[in-house]
């Protein structure tokens, strides 16, 4: 004959604890285990974060130089504060402004004629090459990637400088040459031709990892219905890149006071600043060259605010448009 031992109340009403039972609660003890099952995700997660901690986050301490009378030897705590003194002296210079109107002009040139493309090469690899010619395109766009900014100026200056290629095979006959290089009303252009030959097959990865993405049933149901190649584009392809599209656009736009550093820099000298610098060789040669440490990190800090609000701005008009944008 058995005997039933009642429970204690208090005993059923105690909830079930997953570890150490009575110190750590039951959201701790799974947060244990979800650390304890992901900790070689966690690792690998590691150095990019502390990374970002360092050059990003922490770095972002040293704005405040900009507020300050900046002297190396008393460091960042002792220099004495001046307020908004840097900003006015900052605005008050007629370089900064013609550094920033080149920055626009030159950012406005290479969103507005390399940005489409990647785009249309991505189409072009996606669309009209196939097999073993569509790879060996793909490497062959994506070498210039991984040269050097030193290598690419020095290559076309090779090729379009007075000494050059270019004209060893156009002026060589009547002795009239062409200098590129050198030219101050050249040097938009050729920033642009430059990045596009540098970047833009690297950039063709993202668009056509999203074709990749494109249901291949949306282009048979689209012909079927009698669509032409223009239709199916139209309706299938594009809508299928519009999320990466305004994704890429927002991007941009934050990094639109960016113009590259390495590329102008080499190529400073040669044009002459007024019509090369832009706000980063501004703050280079105002902050290193100069030791103007307070002026320099007031334009930085400029630079950093207009690309912040940019792209606020242009993720909100995205989400009124209907998009995800870089973040909700």
């Amino acid at each position: 004959m058995s005997v039933a031992v009642k429970e204690p109340e208090a005993r059923r009403r105690t909830p079930v604890v997953i570890g150490r039972p009575g110190k750590e609660s039951p959201r701790t003890a799974v947060l244990r285990s979800r650390i304890r099952r992901d900790r070689t995700l966690l690792l690998l997660m590691a150095p990019g974060v502390l990374f970002f901690l360092v050059f990003q986050y922490l770095a972002l301490f040293g704005n405040v130089i900009a507020f300050k009378e900046y002297m190396p030897f008393l460091g960042v705590k002792d220099s004495p504060w001046v307020g908004f003194a840097n900003f006015q002296a900052l605005f008050g210079e007629p370089a900064f402004w013609q550094a920033a109107l080149n920055t626009v002009v030159i950012s406005l040139a290479q969103l507005v004629f390399y940005f489409p493309v990647p785009l249309a090469l991505a189409l072009l690899l996606h669309s009209l090459i196939q097999g073993r010619v569509r790879k060996f395109v793909q490497s062959v766009v994506y070498l210039p990637h991984f040269i050097s900014w030193v290598i690419v100026v020095a290559l076309f200056q090779q090729v379009l400088g007075a000494d050059g290629v270019l004209n060893g095979v156009l002026g060589g006959s009547d002795g009239h040459l062409v200098d590129v290089i050198g030219n101050p009303d050249l040097f938009k252009p050729l920033m642009v031709l430059e990045l596009i030959w540098k970047e833009c097959g690297w950039g063709t990865i993202i668009f056509l990892a999203a074709l990749a993405q494109v249901d291949g049933g949306l282009y048979e149901a689209a012909a079927l219905d009698g669509a032409g190649p223009w239709r199916r584009f139209w309706h299938v392809t594009l809508p299928g890149l519009r999320a990466v599209i305004f994704l890429l656009l927002i991007l941009r736009l934050g990094d639109i006071l960016s113009v590259g550093f390495e590329q102008i820099l080499l190529q400073r000298d040669a044009f002459g600043p007024d019509v090369s610098e832009v706000i980063d060789t501004y703050v280079f040669y105002h902050g290193i060259r100069d030791q103007n440490w307070g002026v320099a990190a007031a334009a930085a800090l400029f630079k950093g605010v207009i690309g912040a609000c940019l792209v606020f701005t242009a993720n909100k008009i995205a989400h009124r448009m209907g998009e995800q944008g870089v973040y909700r």
